[in-house]
This record gives C-alpha cells, structure tokens and sequence, in this order.
C-alpha cells in the first residue's frame, strides 16, 4: 500500500513552534524522514488538513507522534457530501511508535 499524501496535496495547520516553519513546518509530516516532523505550539486545540487534488478514499491512517506529545482526544473528519462531519475518535499511544487507526 502506498501513501496517497503526496506533494500535490494541500497541507494546512493549526500552528507551528515558534512560528519557525523553516525548522518545524507541515512539510515535514511528509518528507518520510524520521528525523523532522511538524510541530504545534503548545495548547489545544491543534488540527491538520490534508487536501486532496482529487477524490480520495481513505483506507488507512498511519500517524506518529513523538514520546510525550501525543494527543488526547483526537478524532478524524472527512468531507461527507460537501460538510465536515467526524468519522471516528482515535486513540493514539504516547510513544514513539508508528501507530494506524481507521
């Protein structure tokens, strides 16, 4: 199976540390390099948007947090008939772990 996040996918977020995009950008949650990642700002809440160019089915979601900020109480919208409706909760692990729900 192959990720359909790709380059041509718009990415949006809530916030970046320190407003330092350059160090801790969106870019980076799909660079496939274990060593950046996007970081938020502190507090809640924090979000993520990923656009498709096209319709996309979701099969999968693959997502890892760095020990000791995993979130909470995180949950996954879709797009369902032109609105934003919640699909379902998830329930991330606080590791390091590449973890898949949905």
């Amino acid at each position: 199976m192959s990720s359909i996040v790709q380059e041509s996918c718009s990415l949006r977020v809530s916030s970046v540390l320190n407003k330092n995009a350059k160090e801790f950008g969106k870019q980076y949650m799909i660079d496939n390099c274990d060593d950046t990642c996007w970081n938020s700002d502190q507090g809640s809440p924090q979000w993520l948007q990923v656009s498709f160019p096209q319709s996309a089915t979701v099969e999968e979601i693959h997502i890892q947090f760095q020990g000791g900020f995993a979130g909470k109480e995180c949950w996954i919208e879709g797009n369902v008939n032109g609105e934003m409706n919640k699909i379902c909760s998830i329930y991330p692990e606080d590791s390091n772990a590449l973890q898949i729900s949905f």
